[in-house]
């Protein structure tokens, strides 16, 4: 099982200060230490259960464009980005550069977005549910137009473009998209038809094998490899608590087929979490 580390919270001591290089070390060592993905929120205002707006907060594809810069290896992503923020040919082209200039390494995550507070603060339009699904999966037909030889027109019922050309084109002849959440009529059902890889939330072994037997399903639908969906997890859980129960823990995913489960650095210190993690944690995942 592979590691991601989810960079969401920014309130560490002296942020102000020190919010940019903490940020940098933490990646480095994640990006050193063996850590296959690294991710950030996209949310402009911090979640209300990480403080709320008046907490720090970075703008999520400006951070990645930096980080890819300070890394080497480790693939860099949102997770998730939300469908309403972006028009979604800015978006290809703005994952499209980071792809670019990260040699290979940006994966698209991506869904159907929330957090209403944040839209009406700043100004953003927030569709009902339904509408947002429509629009995320319009935004996964002109993303994958975008990153192939057709650069026609698309038209949809959200968004019409006369042209869609992208160059430079992508360094990846695929770009992975990694669609976040476990919705079982909409959501998973978008993974099979359009996505690469799949996040879902930390449920239990049990609820987790009845959501990828939902995704199995849709699958069968669409007629797409479930074998080829790469199935990932983020899980609200220290591992360095109880290693020997967090390892037992990730081998019950393990055997459902999860081959990724994304953490987020815990305490004062995610330079020394992180560090911690890939040196104590990380090598024991690998084997299970």
């Amino acid at each position: 099982m592979m590691l991601g580390v989810h960079y969401a919270n920014f309130s560490h001591p002296d942020w102000d200060q020190q919010l940019a290089s903490r940020l940098t070390e933490t990646a480095r060592v994640a990006d050193q230490g063996g850590a296959d993905l690294f991710t950030l929120m996209d949310h402009w205002f911090q979640m209300e259960s990480l403080g709320g707006p008046a907490e720090p907060m970075l703008e999520g594809y400006t951070t990645l464009g930096y980080l890819a810069g300070v890394t080497e290896i480790m693939r860099l992503s949102l997770l998730v980005t939300g469908v309403t923020y972006r028009h979604p040919g800015l978006l290809a082209k703005t994952v499209s550069t980071l792809d670019r200039l990260s040699d290979g390494r940006a994966m698209l995550g991506i869904g159907a977005a929330w957090y209403a507070r944040e839209h009406r603060g700043l100004g953003v339009p927030y569709p009902p549910t339904g509408e947002r699904f429509e629009r995320l999966e319009e935004t996964l037909l002109i993303c994958r137009q975008m990153w192939s030889d057709d650069n026609g027109a698309f038209e949809g019922r959200h968004f019409q473009l006369a042209e869609t050309y992208n160059v430079p084109p992508t360094v990846q002849e695929r770009v992975s998209i990694m669609i976040g959440g476990a919705g079982e009529r909409k959501t998973l059902r978008m993974v099979a038809a359009h996505a690469d890889a799949c996040n879902i939330f930390g449920e239990t072994p049990e609820l987790m094998e009845h959501k990828l037997q939902v995704l199995r399903a849709h699958c069968d639908d669409a007629g797409t490899d479930y074998a080829a969906i790469e199935k990932t997890m983020i899980k609200d859980v220290d591992p360095l608590v109880d290693k020997d129960a967090f390892l037992a823990d990730m081998a019950a995913y393990a055997r459902l087929g999860i081959t990724m489960v994304t953490l987020t650095p815990r305490g004062a210190d995610p330079v020394a979490w992180t560090t911690e993690v890939c040196d104590q944690v990380l090598p024991r995942m690998v084997e299970l």
